[in-house]
């Protein structure tokens, strides 16, 4: 029996409140083929016009790890855990040739002709219109799908860290981006077996960070 099918998946609202920033790892693989199911998980996630900005690297060489930690302060949970994804965006996403995309959303019927020649204008303007904040939006696309990792992790039996303490442009030279001008680092998110558990140390009042219609007019449940 594979590791997959003995795990009972966790729903989502479960894995939503059991998830915790696990900070020690056992040194435990991930089955290859419940790494290729959390990827499979990751990149189903929504993205703007469905471009899918991400650039996703799975570092698992132990010196690639070593100099992975070593760019995020060193930082023993990227050695600990068998996989870090490092979520970047590609600023040039919707450059490249689309029609892949296309003709899958044609042939199943998630799009028609006309969404379809909407979609070959809609891109390029969109993106030419948005300048500067290019880098910024694909961040935002990576940004979803990491999420989408972590609650896959959590629901199959992985724990998960999401890490923003690392310095950008040694993270790009460890993952051979450091040519490329159009890619930013989104996070990094050391996935594995947690070695110890930790608790959920509780959120502020929904008032505190929760409003309707303006900032100023706290939720109050």
């Amino acid at each position: 029996m594979s590791p997959i099918t003995e795990i009972k998946a966790l729903d989502v609202p479960s894995a939503i409140l059991q998830r915790r920033s696990i900070k020690t790892f056992k040194t435990d693989p991930i089955a290859p083929e419940l790494l290729q199911q959390l990827v499979e998980l990751t990149i189903a996630a929504p993205s703007s016009f469905n471009v899918q900005a991400w650039r996703i690297i799975l570092v698992q060489d132990e010196a690639k790890k070593a100099a992975l930690s070593a760019a995020a302060w060193n930082q023993k949970q990227i050695i600990e855990a068998p996989v870090t994804f490092v979520f970047a965006g590609d600023a040039t996403a919707g450059e490249e040739d689309l029609t892949p995309i296309f003709n899958q959303a044609l042939e199943i019927g998630a799009w028609n002709e006309g969404t379809i020649n909407y979609f070959k204008n809609a891109i390029p303007q969109f993106q030419a219109g948005l300048g500067d904040k290019r880098r910024e939006y694909a961040i935002k696309d990576a940004m979803i799908a990491a999420t989408h990792l972590v609650l896959a992790a959590e629901s199959l039996g992985l724990s998960t860290c999401f890490m923003n303490g690392w310095i950008e442009e040694q993270v790009k030279a460890v993952i051979g981006a450091a040519d490329h001008p159009h890619i930013g680092i989104a996070v990094l998110v050391p996935v594995g077996y947690a070695a110890e558990p930790r608790l959920n140390p509780g959120r502020l009042p929904l008032s505190a960070k929760v409003s309707v219609d303006t900032i100023d007019n706290p939720y109050q449940g």
